[in-house]
């Protein structure tokens, strides 16, 4: 079952769910005004927008307990402690153990990283199955690895009409000699959902291990890297109301054994053995800041059932949001949507184009009317090259985006 219908039962000393309107008030970003309109922010899968209570986690960082770690003094002793408190946050949000929650500046970053720890593991002749519609974040770290040290990586398709895997390809890419699946959660460019158990599946029969591309993912559905039991997951806190930083789960036992690149003095156990250089300690506590954001969503006796919560409403607020989106630019001559109908499972993120004019210029004249939506490939250049684009025009929704705002950027593309 793909991983956003999982159902929770609400505990019955839940709160009540956030409304939108409440939710819009913790962005300040939303009283921006561009030409004269409200702004309103589609460029959620590229970076969402921060609320508050984020900013302010980082500012009293930087205000009142900066310092580097380690150290026996009052504001080294308060960095130790809140980047602890942020891994057990953090741990909440993909029910890890903290030990397993390593910290970087990106998810592109850390994945090479980790890429770089299996490389001395593989030897010439493994196999890693990648796919077409990944982010290439996904794919560039294991491609490298062909170069490094020999191994073949092999790339099951995706299928353009529907944005969807080819699982019959995808199964024939896996073979004995498979070590490695890399497989996102979710489309960047399209909003694909994928199954990512059955990917494991596949994986673990094969003795091979896997890891997930949870970045489009993170601010759309509850991840649980338990249920899903995969071995490695990356995702990035600046596209679930967080800061520019990057998260690494790795199982605990993989994270104390393998063998990464470090500085001899630097300490030996996990999670710290997988971290390089002194980190972005304002950026971990803006990131502990937006995991709290989205529990308060749904208040529940714990983080992390009000995760669970929050997630499944967002879920489901996303549906009103995709469906009239979706039918609505279908129905305007010369527009094209690509990806999963809104009946799939999706996150709400719609890719699209528009006869005789190029991705930038409908983002440009959309931008006039105070609509921003981000154009091009996204880094995901195999999905966009599988549909014969040059680029596509993407509008995605977010916590915050409301039925107004998609009904404007409805009438703004009908006027184009």
């Amino acid at each position: 079952m793909p991983v956003a219908l999982q159902k929770t039962s609400e505990s019955s000393s839940a709160g009540a769910v956030t409304s939108i309107a409440e939710i819009r008030q913790q962005f300040p970003a939303l009283a921006r005004v561009h030409n004269g309109y409200p702004v309103a922010y589609f460029d959620g899968p590229g970076g969402t927008q921060v609320p508050r209570t984020v900013v302010e986690a980082m500012n009293d960082y930087l205000f009142h307990h900066n310092a580097n770690t380690h150290w026996a003094y009052p504001t080294s002793e308060e960095t130790d402690s809140i980047i602890d408190s942020a891994r057990s946050v953090l741990a909440d949000f993909l029910n890890a153990m903290t030990a397993e929650i390593v910290f970087g500046a990106n998810m592109t970053t850390l994945t090479f990283h980790l890429a770089r720890a299996l490389a001395r593991e593989f030897a010439r002749g493994d196999e890693i199955v990648i796919t077409e519609l990944d982010h290439h974040a996904n794919i560039a770290p294991w491609r490298r690895l062909e170069k490094e040290c020999n191994v073949t990586v092999r790339m099951a398709k995706m299928i353009p009409e529907t944005g969807e895997l080819d699982w019959e390809d995808f199964s024939r890419q896996i073979t004995r000699r498979t070590k490695l699946v890399a497989i996102g959660g979710a489309s960047n460019a399209l909003g694909t959902i994928n199954d990512v158990q059955r990917a494991r599946e596949m994986a673990h029969a094969v003795g091979a291990k896997i890891f997930v591309d949870a970045v489009h993912y993170a601010p759309h559905g509850s991840i649980d890297v338990r249920e899903w039991n995969c071995d490695f997951l990356a995702c990035s806190a600046y596209k679930f109301y967080g800061p520019h930083l990057g998260i690494l789960y790795g199982r605990r036992d993989l994270l104390e054994s393998l063998d990464f690149p470090k500085l001899i003095p630097a300490p030996d156990s996990a999670p710290e053995r997988a971290e390089t250089g002194t980190q972005n300690h304002e950026g971990i506590a803006g990131a502990a800041a937006a995991v709290n954001f989205l529990a308060s969503l749904a208040p529940a006796p714990t983080r992390r059932e009000s995760l669970r919560l929050g997630f499944r409403h967002l879920h489901e607020r996303g549906k009103t949001l995709i469906e009239p989106l979706w039918n609505g630019l279908q129905e305007i001559n010369g527009v094209r949507v690509y990806g999963p109908t809104p009946d799939k499972e999706r996150t709400p993120t719609i890719a699209f184009t528009m006869k005789d004019m190029s991705s930038t210029q409908v983002a440009k004249r959309l931008a006039e009317r105070g609509l921003f939506l981000s154009d091009g490939d996204f880094y995901a250049m195999t999905v966009v090259e599988r549909l014969g684009q040059a680029g596509v025009v993407r509008a995605g929704c977010a916590c915050y985006t409301s039925e107004e705002e998609v009904e404007r950027l409805l009438a703004a593309v009908r006027a184009l």
